[in-house]
């Protein structure tokens, strides 16, 4: 194998769980997650090149992958479930893998309701950018980024509530 695709191998494996939080929070359904992320590694290879080391891997992948989900979106002209899932009967004798397993279905259902910036915006923010790295990511001010994350964080607990799995 040439040197060039070990390294982007190597990278994928490192922060393949970055397009896997992407493919949940703008994809419904397996299939949609998985063809979103094979789209991804698609778009990331075919752009390798551009790949200046100028900024972190991490950070330029966050930007392909995001553009690639909004492209992906588009194209396709593939629309979000807009239907509030029927909450289910939590057992107690449930364990604490299955409770978490079904907190996290309730938070990627609630987060593909939310519009594109905002998925972005909580996206870096989960993944423990500063309110500053998101504004440049995301070509916004740090105040900016600050403000449409307060916005989306309670945009996000609204429909979660909505969706009859209260705080």
């Amino acid at each position: 194998m040439r040197e060039k695709e070990q390294e982007f191998l190597s990278r994928m494996e490192v922060h393949k769980g970055i397009l896997y939080k992407i493919s949940k929070m703008y994809m419904d359904n397996a299939d949609d997650q998985q063809d979103l992320f094979q789209e991804i590694i698609c778009q990331l290879w075919k752009s390798y090149d551009t790949f200046r080391n100028e900024s972190q891997f991490s950070t330029w992948m966050y930007r392909v992958a995001l553009n690639t989900a909004i492209v992906f979106l588009k194209k396709e002209k593939r629309k979000v479930d807009k239907d509030p899932i029927a909450t289910e009967n939590i057992k107690e004798d449930e364990s604490d893998s299955e409770l978490k397993e079904d907190q996290m279905k309730h938070f990627y259902t609630a987060i593909q309701k939310l519009e594109k910036i905002d998925k972005a915006i909580l996206f870096y923010q989960l993944e423990g950018y500063s309110h500053k790295e998101i504004g440049a990511n995301l070509g916004i001010s740090e105040g900016n980024a600050r403000v449409k994350l307060n916005r989306a964080k309670e945009k996000l607990k609204e429909i979660i509530k909505d969706q009859g799995y209260g705080f």
